[in-house]
C-alpha cells in the first residue's frame, strides 16, 4: 500500500472518531435531562397516598348531581341504605374469595356514600370497616379510617350531641386501636351522663376510661379513674371491687414512679383484708410495701416491713410467705453488710422452709449460709452448712456435684488456715 493511500485511510480513522465524540458530546445534555425527567417521575417513598376516603367522584348511586348541595331527603336515604348494604355484601364476598384489593375498594365506595346518611351511620360503617383492616393488618387503610374518625370528633359533631353517636365514635375508636381518641369520646359521654346520676353507667365509663388509658400509657388519667372507682366501691360496700381498684391503683402508682402513694394504697390494701379477716392475702401485699420501701431508699423501714411480714406470715402458719420475706431481708442485711444478721434471719429461713416442705428452697438456705459462714471466714460452720445442704441435694438429685465441690474448697481453705 503507498504511503499516499495510508495517509488517506489514517484521516478516514480520525474523521470517524472526531464525529463519533461530537455525537456523543451533543446527547450527553439530552440524555441527562431525560434522566432527570424519569428521576422526577419516580414516587416519593414518604408521600402518602390519597386517602380514598376524600375522594370526590360523581356516583350513580346518588340520586343528585354533585352540583346539588342539598342533603339527600329521608326517601332519597331509604332508597340508599339498601344498596349500600349490598355494596357491604358484595364487597365481603371479595374477600371471601381473596380479592382483598378489590374488597377494600368497594368499602371504601360504601364509605363514602354513607356520608349522605349521616355521621351515625358513617361512623358505625367506619367502625366495622375499621376492624377489618386492623384484624387484616392493613396499616395505610387503618390510618385512613382513623383520620375521618378524628376529623368527625374535631369538626362534625353538633351540640347537643347524641349519647348514641358518641358511643359509636368511641367504639369506632377503638377498633382502630386509637385508645387516647376514644377516652376523649368517652369523657364526652362521662360529662353528659353526670346529670342523669346513672351510678352504675358512671361506673362502666370510669372503668373503661382507666382500662383505655393504661393501655396508652397515660399513667395519671388512668390513676384518676380508678381513684374514683375505689370511690364507687367503698360507697355501695363491694368488698371485691374495692380489692381489684385498689390492687390496679397500686400497680398504676408503682408504673408512674409514685411509690409512696403506691405504698399507702397498698396499706389501705392490708386494712381491708383485716377488716374481712383474709389474713392470707396480707404477707404478699407487705413484702411488695418493703420493695417499695427498699426502691425508694427508705432501707430501714423495708428492713422493718420485712420483719413484720415473716412474724405475721409465722403467726398464721403460712411459712411459705414467712421464707419470702426472710429472704428479702437476707438480700438486704447482706447488701448492707450486716452479715451476723443475715446469718441469724438464715437459720430462721431454714426453719421455715422445712416447716413450708419446700426442700429446693432448703437446699439453697443452706448453700446461702455457707457463702455467709465462708465470707466470715468461720470454715467449721460453713463446712456444716454444704453438708447439710448435700444431704438435701441428694434427697432431690440435684446439684450433688456443686456442693461436693464446696464442702472440698472449704475443707481445704479450713486445712490451710489451721
Amino acid at each position: 500500500m503507498s504511503d499516499r493511500n495510508l495517509q488517506k485511510i489514517k484521516a478516514r480513522l480520525k474523521l470517524t472518531a472526531f464525529c463519533s465524540l461530537l455525537s456523543i458530546i451533543l446527547i450527553l445534555p439530552s440524555i441527562a435531562a431525560e434522566n432527570n425527567n424519569n428521576n422526577n417521575k419516580k414516587p416519593n417513598p414518604t408521600q402518602f397516598p390519597p386517602n380514598p376516603l376524600e375522594i370526590r367522584v360523581r356516583d350513580p348511586l346518588l340520586p343528585r348531581s354533585s352540583k346539588d348541595k342539598r342533603p339527600l331527603t329521608d326517601e332519597e336515604k331509604a332508597t340508599l341504605a339498601p344498596a349500600l348494604d349490598e355494596l357491604n355484601s358484595e364487597a365481603a364476598a371479595k374477600l371471601q374469595a381473596g380479592d382483598e384489593k378489590g374488597a377494600f375498594e368497594i368499602w371504601y365506595r360504601e364509605m363514602r356514600l354513607r356520608r349522605y346518611l349521616g355521621l351515625l351511620p358513617e361512623v358505625r360503617g367506619l367502625s366495622r370497616l375499621g376492624g377489618i383492616a386492623w384484624e387484616r393488618n392493613m396499616p395505610d387503610d387503618v390510618q385512613f379510617i382513623s383520620k375521618r374518625l378524628e376529623t368527625i370528633r374535631q369538626k362534625e359533631l353538633k351540640s347537643p350531641v347524641e349519647l348514641n353517636l358518641l358511643q359509636a365514635l368511641a367504639t369506632a375508636f377503638e377498633q382502630v386501636r386509637f385508645p387516647e381518641s376514644a377516652v376523649k369520646v368517652y369523657e364526652q359521654i362521662l360529662a353528659l351522663n353526670r346529670p342523669q346520676q346513672d351510678t352504675a353507667k358512671e361506673e362502666a365509663l370510669l372503668l373503661k376510661i382507666g382500662e383505655l388509658s393504661f393501655g396508652a400509657f397515660d399513667y395519671p388519667k388512668a390513676i384518676t379513674a380508678y381513684q374514683q372507682l375505689v370511690d364507687f366501691a367503698q360507697k355501695n360496700g363491694d368488698r371485691n371491687k374495692q380489692v381489684t381498684y385498689l390492687k390496679q391503683l397500686a400497680y398504676l402508682y408503682t408504673k408512674d414512679s409514685q411509690l409512696p402513694k403506691a405504698i399507702r394504697t397498698k396499706q389501705s390494701l392490708i386494712e381491708l383484708y383485716r377488716n374481712e379477716k383474709d389474713f392470707a392475702q396480707i404477707p404478699a401485699v407487705q413484702l411488695d410495701i418493703g420493695t417499695d420501701y427498699e426502691a425508694i431508699g427508705q432501707l430501714e423501714q423495708a428492713a422493718q416491713t420485712y420483719q413484720e411480714t415473716y412474724a405475721f406470715a409465722w403467726s398464721i402458719q403460712l411459712y411459705s410467705g414467712a421464707a419470702d420475706a426472710l429472704r428479702k431481708l437476707i438480700a438486704l442485711q447482706v447488701s448492707q453488710r450486716q452479715l451476723e444478721n443475715a446469718i441469724a434471719a438464715s437459720q430462721v429461713l431454714i426453719q421455715a422452709e422445712q416447716l413450708a416442705n419446700n426442700f429446693y428452697g432448703l437446699m439453697n438456705a443452706y448453700d446461702e449460709m455457707g457463702k455467709l459462714y465462708v465470707e466470715l471466714k468461720n470454715y467449721s460452720q460453713a463446712l456444716e452448712a454444704y453438708e447439710n445442704g448435700l444431704e438435701v441435694a441428694e434427697e432431690l438429685k440435684y446439684r450433688e456435684d456443686y456442693f461436693e465441690r464446696k464442702i472440698q474448697q472449704v475443707a481445704r481453705e479450713r486445712n490451710l488456715r489451721g
